[in-house]
């Protein structure tokens, strides 16, 4: 039978409780029993010594046993509590204040006697009970002797047998029995207390442990399940972090499964691209090889030329993705160095110089000499710079301008790359550094683009510690802006 842990918990309790209440019971009647014990030998330990020393009997040693008999029942109408017995040396009881048939010895030990005579702060001693053969009394007792000779012990036993049963009786009574009652009550009533309080501080940890079971089902934690973030419980603020943490696993599982689509989205999209050059390349080879004994000298040079370029773009387009697949993997490693950035941007202008003269295409920096130091890498630099300056170009039409305009800042440099082409629609710029996103509006050329480059670049912004931004306007152009840390 599987118990909950409130269920365990309040059996355990239960369990506990009862021997608790028991060891205790035990306990305080053990202590209770030793503690009277103690206190009535020590106020009657001297009494048998007083009995033999005013007792003429006694102190004149003991020859009249009826005699003493007698004197035994009177004591015994006086204190009823107590019980007299007259022993020789050899602690054999001669007389009695008992009737004969309630003696069940004949003798008792001496060894008790002697004890308490020696050492009578070494109470309590019980001795031999006369009257039950296997019970132990407290006693008081004394040596009677006659001309210093031993002749026998004074045994009186303190709290007899009708001490034993007036006692009895009393504990018996109603009004002990109410008190027992009431005590009784009182003690269920704490137990009772203690288990609503398990029960209070139990639940908090059976609503975490259902939402933990929910989350392993579904991953989804109960609507209802709603947790005191400022409590001072630390269940609740346990599950506090247990709901943050599991709201974060969802997100990120989200996105994970937004990435998974995404990646098969951009390898079928891949695959498609890749089979277009795949495919004309290996058409012209084929026909090179199937027709070349019939094919014209110029003929065999096109063949050649669209073979080339189709391997080109097929090299391209490979280059790229095996770029970003480093990229989105932590691969690149980053060679920083301070550097002028003017030489830089006039060495990526001169790459597109040819390019924008034959669209018909201004191409300027702005201002004309940026002698600016900055701190970056170099290479990467010049990638994003080179996918941005391609990408204005191919969307800017001829008589159109295409600036790299450089900014001071205060301990920064901001480059934007402006171009007054087709622009990008508000409702597409989140979207455009996706990989494989191309604008409704965008413009095609004969080269083959994979959409890859403005992904890359914003990936090596990043590595760059610096965040790729853009801005456009329909009909009006586009600006891609980044800062570069300035070396002074």
């Amino acid at each position: 039978m599987n118990l909950s842990l409130y269920q365990r918990l309040a059996l355990s309790l239960v369990l506990v409780f009862v021997l608790m209440l028991w060891v205790f019971y035990w306990w305080s009647s053990e202590l209770h029993q030793r503690t009277k014990l103690e206190a009535e030998q020590r106020l009657h330990i001297n009494l048998a010594a007083h009995l033999v020393h005013d007792n003429p009997l006694l102190a004149q040693g003991v020859y009249d046993y009826q005699g003493l008999e007698n004197l035994f029942h009177t004591l015994m109408v006086l204190g009823p509590s107590f019980e007299f017995y007259y022993l020789d040396p050899q602690g054999r009881i001669l007389t009695y204040s008992a009737e004969p048939q309630k003696i069940r010895r004949q003798s008792v030990s001496l060894a008790p006697i002697l004890q308490l005579i020696e050492h009578p702060d070494a109470v309590p001693v019980l001795g031999d009970d006369p009257r039950n053969p296997n019970g132990r009394k407290i006693f008081s007792a004394a040596a009677v002797k006659h001309a210093d000779q031993l002749q026998g012990y004074l045994y009186m036993i303190i709290g007899g047998e009708a001490y034993d049963s007036v006692f009895a009786k009393v504990r018996d009574s109603h009004g002990l029995q109410t008190i027992a009652l009431w005590a009784s009550l009182a003690l269920a009533f704490l137990l009772v207390v203690l288990l609503g309080l398990f029960r209070f501080i139990t639940l908090p940890l059976l609503r975490l442990t259902r939402s933990m079971q929910a989350f392993r089902s579904n991953q989804r934690l109960p609507s209802a399940d709603n947790w005191c973030a400022t409590s001072h419980n630390e269940v609740h603020q346990l599950g506090c972090a247990f709901t943050q943490m599991t709201a974060q696993i969802n997100s990120q599982f989200e996105q994970l499964q937004q990435l998974d689509q995404q990646r098969r989205t951009l390898l079928a999209d891949l695959s498609h691209d890749l089979r277009t050059p795949l495919a004309n390349l290996q058409g012209y080879i084929e026909t090179l090889a199937l027709n070349d004994q019939h094919l014209s000298p110029e003929e065999r040079r096109r063949f050649v030329e669209i073979s080339l370029k189709n391997a080109r773009n097929l090299k391209r387009l490979i280059d790229q993705i095996f770029e970003l697949a480093y990229l989105e993997g932590g691969q690149v490693t980053l060679n920083q160095e301070a550097f002028p950035l003017g030489e830089l941007l006039y060495d990526v202008v001169a790459k597109f110089s040819l390019k924008a003269n034959e669209k018909g295409v201004k191409l300027e920096i702005v201002p004309g000499q940026c002698q600016y130091q900055v701190f970056a890498d170099i290479a990467k630099l010049e990638r994003v710079l080179t996918n941005l300056l391609e990408n204005a170009l191919r969307h800017t039409p001829k008589g159109g301008r295409v600036i790299i305009r450089v900014l001071l800042g205060k301990d920064s440099i901001k480059v934007e790359v402006e171009d007054t082409g087709v622009g990008i629609g508000r409702n597409e710029l989140a979207y455009i550094f996706d990989a494989r996103y191309r604008a409704s509006n965008s413009h095609e050329d004969k080269s083959l683009h994979a959409g890859l480059g403005l992904a890359i670049s914003k990936k090596l912004m990043a590595l760059l510690e610096s965040e790729l931004r853009v801005k456009s306007e329909l009909g009006k152009g586009t600006c891609f802006s980044f800062d570069l840390k300035q070396v002074f």
